[in-house]
């Protein structure tokens, strides 16, 4: 059994036993149950500082991607280090005002724009709108023109570059819904150019994946990119910031991705080789942010030994984290005390008590377990608890944020009677 963690900015083994920096984890769930989201405030920062540190003394927005984990608390903590925000809805917009972030800073990309969501964002005052096509940058205009706003936009290029990643989270491919292709841009970068006053062109954007590994597939798009700005630039349209979108991955088993300083200086390299080290560099990190700052702590319900499979059913299940499931995605999957295991391992599919034969989190795991164990499944932080739902009428988890040897809970676990408070019975 492999008891290795992806990360130790904020896990780490003390006595045989699993902490969140300084709370004991077991003793955590006894206080507040089971499943249950516990996040680390350090492992948050440090991740963001790895890439604010990079970009120091460079032009630069660096933004956190509130998809990868929307919790108003984690919002915060990162709008008290600087952070700029990417959303994809109105919703999100709501989420940074309540936190407390500067809307100012905040960058708006996802293809389904309504235009009440383009009115709020415009009367945000916010950064500028990645456009992903013609019908919503005509809306945008439409818009504009109607509110008496002007909007900053850039265009989220689709430069057609392979990211090697999960067909689900690959971004920058012709087949991919997302951006505006690349050979197209130039066009609508000199459409939108026609409507000065409702538009003020500022940027480019390009986001290409998911979970990335390798830095190729970046600066092949960045080379991409660039070329598209220096045709812009010969037309009179000059940019004013490049965004690089997100997409750098984390270790979840054996992965070893770039660090956000190898992506930086790569990248910037190739701005100051072409003449545009001028450009604000723009980043969107969500996954290399928060996912190795969190864990999702379960409860071993019971033991199921079958002819060809042995079932360790959790608490746990693919509504509160459907990554394993959607993405077949490994985590790694730890008893939060090693103490107290028996001594003979077995080979375990850990699975939930969801009606779905697809309701897993890992599968074939060699494990030394027990019933009422509890159990981590760790690199949780992103595209758990914000992908998570209610389906089999289960509530979701607590969430807790740990602070040194403090811990807050920053979302109290639902009541069942909460799921249909707003639901009605017909004469």
């Amino acid at each position: 059994m492999d008891l290795t963690l992806p990360s130790e900015d904020g896990f780490h083994w003390k006595d045989h036993v699993l902490y969140c920096e300084d709370v004991d984890l077991e003793k955590a769930t006894s206080r507040f149950g089971t499943p249950l989201y516990v996040y680390s405030r350090k492992a948050i920062e440090i991740a963001y500082r790895r890439y604010a540190d990079a970009l120091q003394g460079i032009p630069h927005l660096m933004c956190y991607a509130l998809k990868a984990n929307s919790n108003l608390a984690i919002i915060d903590v990162l709008a008290r280090l600087g952070a700029g925000f990417d959303i994809v809805s109105g919703g999100e917009l709501a989420r940074v005002k309540a936190a407390g972030g500067d809307t100012k800073k905040v960058v708006f990309s996802g293809v389904g724009k309504s235009t009440q969501e383009i009115t709020d964002a415009l009367n945000a005052d916010i950064y500028c709108f990645n456009v992903e096509s013609i019908p919503e940058l005509d809306r945008i205009i439409e818009t504009a023109r109607q509110t008496g706003k002007r909007a900053r936009i850039s265009l989220r290029v689709n430069p057609d570059v392979d990211a090697k990643t999960h067909p689900y989270i690959s971004t920058g491919l012709k087949k991919n819904k997302f951006g505006i292709a690349i050979n197209e841009a130039f066009n609508v970068y000199r459409h939108a150019a026609q409507f000065p006053e409702q538009l003020h062109i500022t940027g480019i954007d390009c986001h290409i994946g998911s979970q990335l590994t390798e830095l190729s597939p970046f600066l092949d798009a960045c080379h991409r990119i660039v070329d598209l700005i220096d045709k812009l630039k010969e037309h009179g349209i000059e940019l004013e910031h490049i965004d690089f979108g997100g997409g750098l991955g984390i270790t979840y088993q054996n992965e070893n991705p770039p660090t956000p300083a190898e992506l930086i200086a790569n990248l910037r390299q190739i701005l100051c080789d072409r003449g545009y080290d001028h450009l604000e560099m723009v980043f969107e990190a969500g996954r290399s942010i928060v996912g190795n700052a969190g864990a999702l702590l379960t409860k071993i319900e019971y033991l199921k030994k079958g002819e060809e499979k042995n079932f360790c059913i959790v608490d746990a299940a693919m509504n509160d984290m459907v990554r394993p499931t959607l993405y077949q995605a490994w985590m790694q999957i730890v008893p939060v005390n090693t103490q107290k295991l028996p001594h003979d391992e077995q080979v375990w599919d850990v699975v939930g008590p969801i009606c779905e034969t697809g309701d897993w989190l890992a599968k074939d795991r060699s494990l030394s377990l027990e019933q009422g164990q509890i159990l981590a499944l760790l690199s949780a932080g992103a595209y758990g608890m914000s992908m998570s739902s209610n389906y089999n009428t289960r509530v979701r988890p607590a969430e807790i944020l740990v602070d040194g040897d403090k811990t807050y809970i920053i979302r109290p676990r639902e009541e069942v009677q909460e799921l249909f408070a707003n639901e009605t019975r017909i004469p």
